[in-house]
């Protein structure tokens, strides 16, 4: 009996991790193929379009909250087969992620010199990079409502197809980059403005294709009477578990903003190897990020359905697997970092920053992949979501971020030290992090009380 459920829940995890994990390599492959066709064109261009993405990064940080939110009640409502509750949860996200997206598009249609200032002083960085901006400001709202409904979809079993509707979107958005950057096929060389363009185009293509593909999938549907009328008590809840992971995910992510910005300021060379160094370990930690996404669906799942038992015993599985993933991780990320090297156009001072970050990066991965199973994964699926709130203010704005302000700017440390410094944070959080998960304050069916009502 033991050996089927083993098999039934590694069957369930892979079904859905793997799907998770291929979408959010090609997602970051999009990144990564920016940077090298802009790093082709100069070192300039680069780094104009790594700190200009620091606002899709600061959007895609409240998008994360919102679709936690979105998992930790899609997930134990699906288990407990309550469609209509799961339509009223996307409703309710849906109802605050466009607006807010809707601002982002804004701000930076109007104002992108100046949002191009708080990340670096370089004149001609500033101005590049605003370029991108006003041309990109479209695909912040596009990607918005886009990622919700992808959100979903993982929920509700249509993992697979929300991954083919992110990849092919992104071979898209790659295709139409190299042909824009570049010039190709008698187009104008447009470099930084064709990126934009591309991005644009892309986020809209994989919004219209997400609206069009869940009607026709005849089980969760947006309905337009729950967006102007949530459910007040399911709209309480959701806001109840989903804003600590907000404050969570602003803590931390202003938190790492800030690490661009200390490294912003310490040349253009450091700006590009952090540059490369960011989209690599993003590159290569997809497969962690779809085990915590995966882990969680699945702990969620299992509470839902009232089974709190099995659901502890997953928890202990798959944080024995994020370990291991994470070890995996790390050193797919040292035996990458040659060929990291070989393949960027950077000056080399920048080269060998990048190889100082790159082998301390391969250390960070296992704290990172620990993290967002239980953090992000097992803790919130259970609405235990105060902790991580908890857990990065206190070790990024209380540690890190002095720390690393005072070595860049008061003791003036060499760029590896600083960068080791600010990358620390996984790495603090991990004995907090296990003594918190003992406590199994995550083993909850949030369900209950709804039904009970």
């Amino acid at each position: 009996m033991k050996g089927f459920q083993n098999k039934e829940f590694n069957k369930k995890l892979l079904s859905l991790v793997l799907p998770i994990a291929f979408q959010q390599f090609m997602l970051n492959l999009v990144s990564a193929s920016d940077a090298l066709m802009l790093g082709v064109i100069g070192q300039s261009e680069l780094s104009a379009v790594s700190l200009a993405g620091q606002i899709q990064f600061v959007l895609s940080l409240f998008l994360a909250a919102i679709t936690i939110g979105t998992n930790i009640f899609a997930a134990q409502y699906w288990g407990k087969k309550d469609m209509e509750a799961v339509e009223k949860v996307f409703a309710i996200a849906m109802r605050v992620t466009v607006p807010v997206s809707a601002l982002f598009t804004l701000c930076t249609a109007l104002f992108p010199s100046s949002i191009m200032r708080i990340f670096t002083a370089d004149p001609v960085l500033i101005s590049a990079g605003a370029s991108y901006l006003r041309l990109a400001s479209g695909s912040y709202l596009f990607c918005g409502i886009s990622q919700i409904y992808l959100c979903v979809m993982k929920n509700i079993g249509h993992a697979k197809m929300s991954t083919v509707i992110s990849s092919v979107c992104v071979v898209f958005d790659a295709a139409m980059n190299a042909v824009l950057i570049f010039g190709l096929f008698g187009i104008p060389q447009m470099s930084i403005i064709g990126a934009a363009v591309s991005t644009t185009i892309a986020r809209f293509a994989e919004m219209c294709w997400c609206i069009c593909f869940l009607p026709k999938a005849d089980t969760v549907k947006l309905r337009p009477q729950f967006i102007w009328h949530p459910d007040r008590r399911l709209h309480k809840d959701f806001w109840k578990y989903t804003t600590p992971v907000l404050g969570n995910e602003l803590v931390w992510g202003i938190g790492f903003t800030m690490y661009t910005v200390i490294m912003g300021h310490l040349g253009s060379d450091a700006v590009a190897a952090n540059s490369i160094a960011g989209i690599t370990k993003n590159v290569v930690i997809c497969f962690c990020m779809g085990l915590g996404s995966g882990g969680g669906i699945i702990v969620g799942n299992e509470l839902g359905a009232g089974r709190l038992a099995q659901a502890k015993e997953y928890g202990s599985r798959l944080c024995r697997a994020s370990i291991i993933s994470g070890l995996v991780t790390g050193g797919v990320l040292l035996f990458v970092s040659p060929l990291i090297l070989r393949f960027t156009n950077l000056s080399t001072d920048a080269e060998r920053y990048l190889w100082g970050m790159l082998v301390t990066s391969s250390i960070y991965m296992v704290g990172k992949s620990v993290n967002i199973m239980t953090i992000a994964g097992i803790f919130c699926a259970g609405g235990d979501s105060k902790f991580g709130f908890l857990c990065d203010t206190i070790v990024m704005w209380c540690i890190t971020v002095p720390l690393g302000l005072i070595a860049a700017f008061v003791l003036k440390l060499p760029v590896i030290a600083v960068s080791c410094i600010v990358n620390a944070d996984e790495l603090l959080k991990l004995p907090a992090v296990f003594r918190h998960y003992k406590k199994y304050l995550w083993v909850k069916d949030l369900t209950v009380k709804e039904n009970e009502a």
